[in-house]
C-alpha cells in the first residue's frame, strides 16, 4: 500500500491508539466550538464568551505571563527529550529539534515581539498549556516507539525541512507584522496589513498549520498526522471566529479577505 511507503505503522500501544482518537475528536469539537463563538478566552477573543460569574471567580494574569505558561512546558519537554533519549536516530532528532524550535520561537515572540493589552484567565492558560505539553510528550514518545523500525521507503527529508523552515519563517513574519500594528502604549486593535493579510485575516494560523504539516512529514507517524489534522480543525474554527470578530468591530473591513486560505476560505 502507498501508506506503508510513507508512514510508520501505528505502534502496538493502547495509549497511542487512544490518544490519536482523543486528539481528533477533541480538536474537531474545539474547532466547531470556536467557529460558533464559544472561544477559548485568550487574545482578542478573550472576552467574547466569559460570563460575569466566571470572571469574578477566576484568577487573571497578564497575557504575556499567560502565554509563557502556555508554551514553556512544551518547550521544556522537547528540550529534555535530548537528554532522555540521547542515542536515537536522525529522524527522532529532526522531529524533536523541530518541536523545540517551534516552542522556543513562540516564547521568544511572547517576550520580545508581541504587544499585549488584555488579561488571561489562569485556568485557561493551564488548560491550553496541558494540551500543548501532553501533545508534545506524546509526539516524542511515539517517535521513540519507532526506533528500530525501518524508515518508510519514500524519503523526502529535504522537502520536509524546507516546508518546516519556510512555514516557521512565514508564521514569525506575520506575527511580527501584527506586533507592528501597535506603537508604544497604543492598545487599540487595527486591521492588519502587509504580507498575506491583504487576502486572508489569519496567515499566521495558516503557516502554523504548515509548520505541523512539516513536522508530520518529518515524523511519518500516524499520531503526528492525527495531531496535525486536529490542529487544522481547531485553527480553522479560530480563524472563522477571528474574521467574524473583525467584521463586527470594523464596518470597513474588506469582505474579500478570507479567514484562513487566501482566495478560497
Amino acid at each position: 500500500m502507498v501508506f506503508d511507503k510513507i508512514l510508520f505503522p501505528l505502534p502496538s500501544s493502547i495509549f497511542m491508539a487512544s490518544i490519536c482518537s482523543i486528539t481528533l475528536v477533541s480538536s474537531f469539537i474545539a474547532g466547531i466550538s470556536e467557529s460558533k463563538g464559544n472561544n477559548l478566552p485568550y487574545s482578542k477573543l478573550g472576552n467574547t464568551n466569559s460570563g460575569q460569574k466566571s470572571k469574578k471567580e477566576s484568577i487573571f494574569l497578564s497575557n504575556r505571563i499567560g502565554m509563557l505558561i502556555v508554551y514553556t512546558p512544551a518547550l521544556l519537554a522537547s528540550a529534555i527529550s535530548f537528554w532522555v533519549y540521547p542515542n536515537h536516530d536522525f529522524r527522532f532528532l529532526l522531529v524533536t529539534s523541530a518541536l523545540a524550535l517551534h516552542f522556543f520561537k513562540r516564547d521568544f515572540e511572547v517576550l520580545f515581539v508581541h504587544k499585549y493589552s488584555g488579561m488571561m484567565m489562569l485556568d485557561s492558560a493551564i488548560t491550553i498549556s496541558l494540551g500543548f505539553f501532553m501533545s508534545t510528550v506524546s509526539m516524542i514518545y511515539n517517535q521513540h516507539l519507532m526506533q528500530g523500525i525501518p524508515d518508510p521507503k519514500i524519503d523526502l527529508k529535504p522537502i520536509e525541512i524546507v516546508v518546516y523552515l519556510g512555514s516557521i519563517i512565514g508564521n514569525f513574519y506575520h506575527r511580527y507584522l501584527l506586533s507592528k500594528l501597535r506603537q508604544d502604549n497604543d492598545k487599540k486593535y487595527k486591521i492588519p496589513k502587509g504580507g498575506l493579510f491583504g487576502c486572508v485575516i489569519c496567515p499566521h494560523y495558516m503557516f502554523e498549520i504548515l509548520v505541523f504539516v512539516g513536522i508530520s512529514l518529518m515524523s511519518r507517524t500516524i499520531y503526528q498526522f492525527c495531531f496535525t489534522l486536529g490542529t487544522i480543525c481547531y485553527l480553522t474554527g479560530r480563524s472563522i471566529a477571528t474574521r467574524k470578530w473583525y467584521l463586527s468591530k470594523f464596518p470597513n473591513f474588506p469582505r474579500h479577505i478570507k479567514a484562513l486560505v487566501p482566495f478560497v476560505f
